[in-house]
């Protein structure tokens, strides 16, 4: 099998010197450039999540009204942050996908899934820990508790929609309807501490005020909140690798790609 043309092989040509972002729309262009990300999102990721770690339980006070207890909250909200951004990002890159037609961005949306409802499930999980003694029960059926349980429902139903199609392009169109829809559950996640009488606390932190909580604490929440995002793309770009792989297995340069690997 011969090898593509010298010409087909170098990158389009940028416009006034800067680099030309729309050849990694390909997957056979965007392939490459992910692997070789990963492993500097990794180490990102490792290197907040430690000090964030650090600092949360080493450094930051114990708070006067739930002592030792109130630490669940440097993985719980960063978690529940998490949840709702990557769910976003998702039914970006499928709208995307879905009114533009490429390949690169269902597949995308397709690898963020699983994070995302990791990221739920740790947030749900967490906030069971730290209801236990600060409410008295693991679980209560308060507004924001259950918006966070449905968006888990969400990832799975996005899941298993894209598993269940057997064409490729079909289940990304029929994902992206869902995906689109399922957004207005954000807003009721974010805001239901406010529309409704609930358990859950108000917003630690805000993009209108300051935050009300001491300096380290707040540094060791944004640390795992960094390191949770940095974590986020190195497993979607990993995911989408393989989901490159998959999806155009039968094309040339995956099989020379595989060849190689041997």
């Amino acid at each position: 099998m011969s090898r593509p043309s010298e010409a087909a092989q170098s990158p389009r040509p940028s416009f006034g010197g800067r680099i030309n972002w729309f050849k990694y729309s390909s997957p056979q262009s965007f392939f490459p450039l992910a692997g070789a990300a990963i492993p500097w999102f990794a180490a990102a990721a490792a290197l907040f999540c430690v000090a964030g770690l650090y600092v949360s339980f080493f450094v930051a006070p114990t708070d006067q009204q739930q002592g030792e207890a109130y630490r669940i909250i440097f993985i719980h909200v960063p978690a529940a942050w998490m949840s709702m951004f990557i769910y976003l990002v998702m039914a970006f890159w499928a709208g995307a996908g879905l009114v533009f037609n490429t390949r690169l961005s269902g597949m995308m949306a397709s690898a963020l899934a699983p994070t995302g409802a990791l990221f739920t499930f740790v947030a749900l999980w967490t906030g069971a820990l730290w209801g236990k003694p600060t409410w008295g029960a693991w679980w209560v059926w308060d507004a924001r508790l259950t918006s966070e349980l449905i968006l888990l429902f969400l990832y799975f139903g996005f899941i298993a929609l894209t598993a269940a199609i057997d064409d490729p392009r079909r289940a990304d169109r029929a994902a992206a309807l869902f995906a689109l829809v399922g957004v207005i559950n954000i807003p009721i996640i974010y805001f239901s501490v406010q529309w409704w009488n609930t358990l859950h606390q108000g917003a630690s932190v805000s993009l209108t005020r300051a935050p009300t909580m001491a300096a380290t604490m707040f540094a060791g929440m944004i640390l795992m909140a960094l390191g949770f995002w940095m974590y986020s793309i190195a497993a979607a770009f990993i995911r989408v690798r393989c989901i490159i792989l998959e999806r155009e297995r039968n094309t040339e340069w995956v099989a020379e790609y595989m060849r190689e690997q041997r």
